[in-house]
């Protein structure tokens, strides 16, 4: 992986989310290093999204707080920490089924005041691997390809910062593969660091740098792919005898 120092790029502090009396989040805490490639596991309904909505802005904090860069964006809406390099993809793609692929990779960093809207396009879709469908219509795109498009969308702007909920959901284990490694590659290319939400355990312990497990709105334990496979507490929770 491409740590090159220990400036943390992302760091939410005592996040909690609570809706009246039920504890989605209580008392998070969650760093990412540039370079880094960060796994979120745990079973479904532990708090997992629910922390990357809160550290996109698009749900309140009960309580704590988002540093970005080391500057705190908590009081930023979503729009606002998408402008300062914090982007995100969510678990069903958003992508325009009716567009080319490239006529809206250009139409977002258009939107995201790029100098040269087309050069940047350009480069996005290179580094993913679709350049040769720049004017197929989205909705002809095979599902791996559509998810690759939907990373291309996140990637506008080049951001430092970027939060992936279940990019694999959905993809053979050889799509899988090599979504993976397009993400490894642009920690290294584009110097961009990886929040990642997955429930592809071979792609999660195999790519990531460190591994943090929720279950019940709170982190069970956290720490490099090897430790945290032999954790007893993670073993019992979330990943049984596969782990």
């Amino acid at each position: 992986m491409n740590i090159t120092d220990n400036e943390l790029v992302l760091d939410a502090q005592d996040v909690a989310i609570h809706y009246g009396g039920v504890k989605a989040v209580d008392g998070v805490d969650l760093s990412l290093k540039r370079g880094q490639i960060h796994g979120l596991i745990g079973p479904n309904g532990a708090g997992k999204s629910t922390v990357i909505d809160a550290i996109t802005g698009r749900v309140p904090l009960t309580r704590g707080k988002v540093l970005l860069g080391g500057v705190d964006v908590t009081e930023l809406g979503p729009t606002q920490r998408r402008l300062r390099g914090l982007s995100r993809s969510f678990q069903r793609t958003s992508i325009f089924a009716q567009m080319m692929v490239r006529q809206q990779v250009e139409l977002a960093s258009y939107k995201m005041g790029a100098a040269d809207s087309g050069a940047d396009a350009d480069a996005i879709l290179q580094e993913l691997d679709l350049m040769h469908l720049t004017h197929a219509v989205a909705a002809d795109l095979g599902y791996g390809e559509q998810r690759r498009l939907d990373l291309a969308l996140a990637l506008v702007g080049r951001p430092t910062v970027l939060l992936l909920d279940e990019p694999m959901a959905g993809l053979s284990v050889k799509e899988s593969h090599d979504l993976a490694k397009h993400l490894q590659a642009l920690t290294t290319r584009w110097d961009v660091s990886v929040l990642l939400v997955e429930h592809d355990m071979d792609v999660v312990f195999g790519i990531s740098d460190v591994v943090t497990v929720f279950e019940l709105g709170r982190v069970i334990a956290t720490g490099e792919p090897a430790a945290v496979r032999a954790d007893p507490r993670v073993r019992t929770a979330y990943l049984g005898s596969a782990a």
